[in-house]
């Protein structure tokens, strides 16, 4: 019974991440993260010191909508929302502005027959993220990190 997707993720261009990056920043906001579905859906995350309200989505949002309609940016539906509480990790300066913090951090291959480590971000070195994870610390290059996120404080 073969069937397909309702939506697929794809990276996204990556001339798309420094404009937006750009017209986000002028406006006070940092993009998280951006996801693009074949479908035209276009998924924007968006924080800024202090946290992100509806107003912000709703602001970004807007202003967004009038921006690819300049920049011809194809797309068919806008969301924009907050990172959450388990905010994506994909920069050296994510890890480092959140050390101190527990972590979720998937390796592209397996080191020592583990793919998945779950620590607390040490800080940053030299283009790698330190993790200690069970009493031991790890120094993982940026490159090897398939996808990394908060783990929540609740």
């Amino acid at each position: 019974m073969g069937g397909s997707a309702h939506f697929l993720f794809v990276k996204p261009n990556s001339g798309t991440d420094g404009w937006l990056e750009g017209t986000l920043a002028a406006l006070g906001y940092e993009l998280v993260d951006l996801e693009r579905s074949r479908s035209g859906l276009v998924r924007v995350f968006i924080d800024k010191p202090g946290g992100i309200t509806v107003e912000d989505c709703a602001k970004v949002s807007n202003h967004l909508t009038r921006t690819f309609a300049v920049e011809e940016f194809d797309y068919e539906r806008l969301e924009v929302s907050s990172p959450g509480l388990d905010r994506p990790l994909k920069r050296l300066e994510d890890f480092g502005r959140f050390a101190g913090r527990d972590a979720t951090v998937r390796l592209k291959l397996p080191r020592e027959g583990r793919r998945r480590l779950e620590g607390r971000i040490a800080g940053v070195e030299g283009g790698a993220v330190l993790l200690d994870v069970e009493g031991r610390r790890w120094t993982v290059p940026l490159a090897e990190i398939e996808r990394a996120r908060l783990v929540p404080d609740v």
